[in-house]
Parts: structure tokens; sequence; C-alpha cells
């Protein structure tokens, strides 16, 4: 009943509203043909639904920023070395905190890790990746190589720039390295393939045992010319009949002697 009286309370509203408004325009003109007012409570057909209010779409994106800032100084400056790692390129703070969401200008304990970490290089500026060889291309990997016949272990290569380990691969399908396996540590090291080069000592040096049965150190001793030639058994010795006999009060240890 409350709600019904309620309703009839608005439709006498609405009807005392129409009233005025009618008066109003017919005072305002007497020759113009009043239009009919619409229903305040029916709107027109064609009319849009009203657009509902949306909250911000960035929440997420804001709430994945806080959580990298709080990160811990070690996260934040892992996440910067593999964006300049990726890029290649020197970056500014500003830069850096636009791409990754770590800002440095914000953190100085970040800020001055990084501009003395090893892997990266700091010019007052910009920040850019350091690799351990400063190289560019295939030419002057193989350049490098060639100065260390005593190999160089490729993990120390394989950041040097993006295409490093496909150009391991093309040296060493042209003859030009050698890529062998420390069996101790299971490192892959590169060996300039010069004949004038002996690498035999180096591969022992570096851990390796060329002459095995495994089918890598076979081809390792193959490099080396090494034979693998199985170890011949020492012939066990055994008491025969010629075999001067002392100790003749040990009758034990003639057994095989009496039984043959």
């Amino acid at each position: 009943m409350a709600l019904q009286e309620k309703l009839d309370r608005f439709k006498k509203q609405q009807e005392k509203c129409q009233s005025t408004l009618t008066s109003i325009v017919n005072r305002a003109g007497a020759t113009r043909t009043p239009s009919k007012p619409m229903p305040l409570n029916n709107p027109p057909a064609n009319a849009r639904p009203p657009v509902p209010v949306k909250f911000s779409n960035d929440t997420e994106r804001l709430q994945h920023i806080n959580s990298i800032r709080k990160a811990p100084v070690g996260a934040q400056m892992k996440r910067v070395i593999d964006l300049l790692l990726e890029t290649r390129q020197a970056l500014t703070p500003e830069q850096i905190n636009e791409a990754c969401y770590v800002d440095m200008n914000a953190n100085k304990a970040v800020f001055d890790s990084l501009a003395k970490n090893p892997k990266v290089h700091y010019d007052g500026m910009r920040f850019s990746y350091k690799s351990k060889h400063d190289l560019k291309d295939k030419n002057q990997l193989l350049y490098l190589i060639r100065k260390f016949p005593e190999g160089i272990a490729v993990i120390d290569l394989k950041d040097a720039y993006p295409t490093v380990m496909e150009d391991l691969q093309a040296l060493k399908g042209g003859g030009q390295i050698w890529l062998l396996s420390n069996f101790d540590s299971q490192e892959d090291i590169a060996y300039p393939n010069d004949p004038k080069v002996p690498i035999k000592k180096d591969l022992q040096k570096n851990g390796m045992k060329p002459a095995t049965d495994t089918p890598k150190r076979r081809a390792a001793a193959q490099v080396q010319g090494i034979s693998s030639k199985p170890k011949q058994k020492k012939k066990k010795h055994e008491i025969s009949k010629r075999t001067k006999l002392t100790n003749v009060h040990l009758p034990e240890l003639f057994q095989n002697l009496s039984s043959s």
C-alpha cells in the first residue's frame, strides 16, 4: 500500500508539471500551435541508453608498477640489465623507467648498484649493457678466438652480440674453430682450428679426457690423434710345477698345483 501511494503521488506531480508547461507555452504565443509535451516518464524510442560509469582501466597496470618498485634491489637491477641486454641501447633513467617501470631516480640504491655493476656501462647520463668481450660480428669473433689457442669459454662469448651463437656454429661448420665440451664442468670451449697450435695439453688442462669410451671423448681423441685401444689386462701369475716351491709347510698355497 505504501508503494502504491508513492506511485499515485508521483503521477499527480507529473500531471501538475505538465499543466504548468502547457500554460507557459500558451502564454508565450497565443497564435502558435502548442506542441504536445512528451511524458516525462517515457523517453523517446531512438534515445541511446546512458553509458555506465567505468572505473579506471589502469588499475592493474598501476598495481603492477607498484609491485615492481617495491621489489628488492636485486630484482629491479635484473629487470634493468635484461632490458639493456635485449635492446642493446644506451638509455637514460627516464627511458628505463618508461620501458620497465624501474624508477632509478627515486631509488638511489638501484641507481648506484647499476652504475657499478660489471655488466653495465654508465657514461654519466645513460646506461648500456657491457659484455665481457666487445665484439660486433663474426670476423671479430674469429679474431678473438684465434688469440686464445688454449681455448675460450663459450659462456664468456654468448652475450657479446645478439647472433654470436649462430656465428659460432657457422665458424664450426666452416672448419675454422672447434667447439668441444669440458666433461667435468659441462661447459663448451671454443678452440681455433689451427694445425700449428696443438691443443692436447689444453684439453687435459681443461679437464677433458679424450682417451675414454664415450662418443664425445672419442671424437676429441680423434682430433688429437689419440687411439682409444683398450688396455691389456695383466696376466695373473699362478703356481705351476716349474715354480720353485718354498714354504712347503703351508700346503693351502699349493692347492692349484695339486689339482693340476
